[in-house]
């Protein structure tokens, strides 16, 4: 395969060779999804919508029909963040209670720039202004639930157990709009800080795409 973009193919390319000695039965149970022996494929959620993720050889079936052309299937980035999931991922139940990105241990600090960046001034900027047009697509995500925080806000899962917050405080005439990204307590544990910051550019990304 000709690397063209390296930015996005070279991390795919990696991940997808490590792929191939991973041993399925023990991620399946690090990361409490279930794996079909028969089938050789995982089963996995994904913003609400759920996949069949096939071993050895990589690859990603949307089980739902509107999520043919979704970003699993059309992104590398994101078919990335899958790899790196079922690779590196540990899942902890969560206690119910959400931090701010700031708050994830040693990490928080270190990538607070690229998540303000990617994350909070992407989806400020993208919605600040249309908070019915964020409202409408946040409530096409399956599973999805409002949450009184904020002026508007919701909870969705991103990924098998994973839950994170939309907040927005609306703009006035002395104040622009604001957001707030807030992730599950067990994120620290299951993911590096970057793929958090992955977790909320891929979300953000998914929630375009239901307002187009």
């Amino acid at each position: 395969m000709e690397i063209e973009n390296h930015k996005e193919e070279v991390p795919f390319e990696h991940y997808l060779e490590k792929y191939k000695s991973l041993d399925p039965k023990e991620a399946a149970q690090r990361l409490n999804i279930v794996y079909d022996e028969t089938e050789q494929k995982f089963g996995i959620r994904f913003m609400g919508h759920p996949y069949e993720v096939h071993f050895p050889e990589f690859e990603i079936k949307a089980l739902d029909e509107e999520e043919k052309d979704g970003l699993l299937m059309t992104s590398l980035p994101a078919k990335t963040f899958i790899l790196r999931y079922l690779l590196e991922g540990q899942y902890v139940q969560s206690s119910g209670k959400f931090m701010t990105f700031r708050e994830v241990p040693t990490y928080g600090e270190l990538y607070i720039q690229p998540f303000t960046g990617r994350c909070i001034k992407r989806l400020t900027y993208g919605f600040g202004f249309k908070l019915k047009a964020f409202a409408e697509g946040m409530e096409k995500i399956p599973g999805v639930k409002k949450i009184p925080m904020g002026d508007v806000a919701y909870e969705f899962e991103l990924i098998d157990g994973y839950r994170m917050r939309f907040i927005f405080w609306a703009g006035d005439e002395e104040f622009p709009p604001s957001a707030q990204i807030l992730y599950s307590d067990n994120f620290q544990f299951g993911f590096h800080a970057e793929d958090m910051v992955v977790a909320g550019d891929l979300s953000i990304t998914t929630l375009k795409r239901l307002c187009a």
